[in-house]
């Protein structure tokens, strides 16, 4: 119950049914209202009060904040779907830090690195199926940004595995056109195995795009 609860009024603030700096009704008209007790109520308001999405004050009940300017990156959990203009955003920010990304494995990898990101290549290339080929897709691109040996770039990775793997089936489109894409995380491998960063910025920017296309068609 708490679960459905926090799921109802996260989706509600995110796609503005409650406004910045509105109040939420009472506790005990949100059980009411939703058919819970309040000890639901409750606790599905501290999940989203830690999500920064709500402040509870004492007195003066819950306000609905700017989660745009207060929120981080787990807000957009939305049960495995958001609107067409977020996922945009999404994977906006997921070319350039991947970008960014590969220039930095190409100048610090090691050689262990650069070996398993040869073999997660063709292992993307080769999945025999969506779900593994999802699977294959996140530890390619994780292990991307972790050759690169920057800790910010590492967390932001951390919140997105939030987003994406528990819902991966909604992002089978990623993978859908193996046969083209395959050569692509082989030529990121390679670039990055002979230290060629503008070559692995170059095919990586080129698969983000392309993943990016077959997502929002």
């Amino acid at each position: 119950m708490p679960d459905q609860v926090f799921d109802r009024l996260r989706t509600a603030i995110l796609a503005g049914g409650y406004r910045p700096g509105e109040r939420l009704p009472t506790q005990r008209a949100l059980a009411a209202d939703l058919g819970v007790n309040m000890a639901s109520v409750r606790e599905a308001l501290g999940r989203l009060e830690q999500l920064r999405l709500v402040e509870i004050r004492h007195g003066d009940g819950t306000r609905v904040l700017d989660w745009r300017r207060s929120g981080g990156l787990e807000a957009l959990v939305l049960g495995g779907a958001t609107d067409g203009s977020i996922i945009g955003e999404v994977f906006e920010a997921r070319r350039l830090l991947l970008v960014e990304a590969a220039r930095l494995a190409a100048e610090r990898r090691s050689h262990e690195q650069a070996a398993s990101l040869l073999e997660l290549a063709n292992a993307v290339a080769g999945a025999p199926d969506d779900s593994s080929a999802l699977l294959g897709d996140w530890a390619f691109m994780a292990a991307l940004v972790e050759a690169a040996g920057n800790l910010v770039f590492q967390l932001i990775m951390n919140s997105v595995r939030e987003l994406y793997l528990p819902h991966a089936e909604a992002f089978a489109a990623l993978v859908a056109d193996r046969e083209t894409l395959g050569e692509l995380y082989t030529r990121v491998a390679r670039a990055i195995d002979e230290r060629d960063g503008d070559g692995a910025a170059a095919a990586i920017a080129e698969l983000a795009e392309a993943q990016a296309a077959w997502m929002l068609s």
